[in-house]
Formats: C-alpha cells, structure tokens, sequence
C-alpha cells in the first residue's frame, strides 16, 4: 500500500510566460509596486489600505527573502514583470501570492493583484495559469485554492475561467475593513485542472 504523499522542499526559480516573468521581488520594484499598491480601488478587495512608498518598500525588503517552499506557512509574493517589447518592458504590472497551506494533504492558496491599467488584458489568467502548472507538476501538489470576496467579479471570473469549482463558506474569523465576512472558495484538483480542455 502507498505511503502518504510527500512534499519536497522547493527552491523557487522564476517562471516565463509569453508575455511575463514571475521572480521574486527586488528593491528595484518599489516605485512600480507602490502605484498599484496606494490606489483605493486595487485594496478595496485585499485585506490592507494603501500603503505608502515606504510601507511597499519594507514589504518588498521582506518578500525578497521568501524564496523557499518548505514548511506550512511558507510564501511567495511573486513579480509580474512584462516582458514583451516597448515601452512597458520591464515594468511590475502586478503580483501573485502563493502560499503552502498544507504538507499533508499537498495543498496551497493562490491570490493576484494588478494594476487596473492591465485589467482584462489576460496577465492575471496568465500568471495563475502558470502558477497552477507549476504547482501540480513541479510541486506536485493536488490542490491549490483561491479565497476571496465573493463581490470581487474580476476575480471570480478568472477562477471560472481557470476551471475552479466554487464552494460557498462562511467564517466569523475573515473580515476585509469589516464589509464581508462570507467568501467563495475556488478549489481545484489537480486532476481535474490538468484534464482540463483548453479555452
């Protein structure tokens, strides 16, 4: 009979897509993070208000040094960096968190955040498309979530679009700025996400 599943810690390296690179954050991605980071409209989802230049700045410190996936708890807050030719080559669109929920049971969250000057332009479905294959072939996980406010319908329908199943769950503990407390749960397996027809 087969052992339990075991997880293998992970080095992270960056991730190429066609039009983006996901790395690890940097110093020099301050000012790029901090315009999306200090607008209203990008946190009224996320569990935070703006921060300032400098709050981006000690968070970025921080996130540059989450490069390993080893334990629960462990993190990545990952850049989105466009890679594609002109005058935005170069530039942090947007990042992706991604954090190990659970050895035992091989599970982690996923989350996005974009700069609305590059909403509807497919670079968070390409991010966590990316993520997702990463995950379930590399880390060989069997299960990445999404949790997030059920009124946030961008998001929401980029976890349809990415195939995920939504569960409703309530839980007194989860409160954004006190505006909601009931979440949607996007789940996948990963059988069912990598048997997937492609859109």
């Amino acid at each position: 009979m087969p052992g339990p599943p075991i997880f293998v810690a992970h080095e992270f390296a960056a991730i190429h897509t066609p039009r983006l690179v996901l790395r690890v954050m940097t110093s020099r991605d301050v000012d790029d993070v901090h315009r999306y980071m200090s607008n209203p409209e990008v946190c009224r989802y996320l569990l935070h208000e703006p921060r300032s230049r400098e709050t981006v700045a000690e968070k970025i410190a921080e996130w540059s040094r989450m490069k390993r996936l080893a334990e629960v708890g462990d993190d990545l807050q990952l850049a989105l960096e466009l890679t594609t030719p002109g005058l935005e080559a170069g530039r942090v669109i947007g990042h992706l968190y991604f954090k190990l929920t659970s050895i035992d049971d091989l599970t982690a969250e996923i989350g996005w955040t974009l700069h609305p000057d590059f909403e509807g332009k497919g670079y968070a479905t390409e991010a966590a498309e990316s993520m997702l294959a990463y995950s379930f072939t590399e880390l060989r996980l069997h299960r990445v979530i999404a949790e997030l406010d059920p009124h946030n319908g961008a998001s929401v329908a980029l976890c349809r679009r990415l195939g995920m199943r939504e569960e409703a769950l309530f839980r007194e503990d989860l409160w954004l700025k006190g505006e909601w407390s009931d979440t949607g749960i996007h789940a996948i397996l990963r059988a069912e996400w990598l048997a997937r027809p492609s859109s």
